[in-house]
């Protein structure tokens, strides 16, 4: 499964000279992505989802290798004042998370029971 998200990082546009680092950071997402599946659920139980979602988040961490997660949001030139945030990373990491909550059991919810 590993060459099917590097094509997907590939066309997703990840630079030719970052394959090295590329190739480790897809091996650490796979395995992190599939210890997040449930119990007796494997990668392949995902479809396209899984590589889907581990070419997104090798994206996200080839990007923040480079510095590039974040994006200037405010500039102000007198008295210089320049903000940066989290940039568009972090919603395609939630994006990724999204596309595997079938199989990972994660909703984004959470019930808890307050003692009376």
């Amino acid at each position: 499964m590993t060459g099917e998200i590097l094509e997907l990082c590939r066309a997703m546009g990840a630079p030719e000279d970052r394959e090295e680092l590329l190739l480790l950071l897809v091996r650490a997402v796979e395995k992190d992505l599939a210890g997040r599946l449930k119990a007796g659920v494997k990668p392949e139980d995902c479809g396209s989802a899984f590589p889907l979602a581990a070419a997104m988040l090798a994206m996200d961490a080839l990007e923040g290798a480079a510095g590039g997660l974040e994006e200037v949001t405010s500039f102000t030139a007198g008295d210089l004042i320049i903000r940066k945030e989290q940039g568009r990373g972090r919603g395609r990491r939630d994006q990724a998370l999204r596309l595997l909550a079938p199989w990972t059991g994660n909703t984004g919810f959470a019930f808890r029971g307050v003692k009376g």
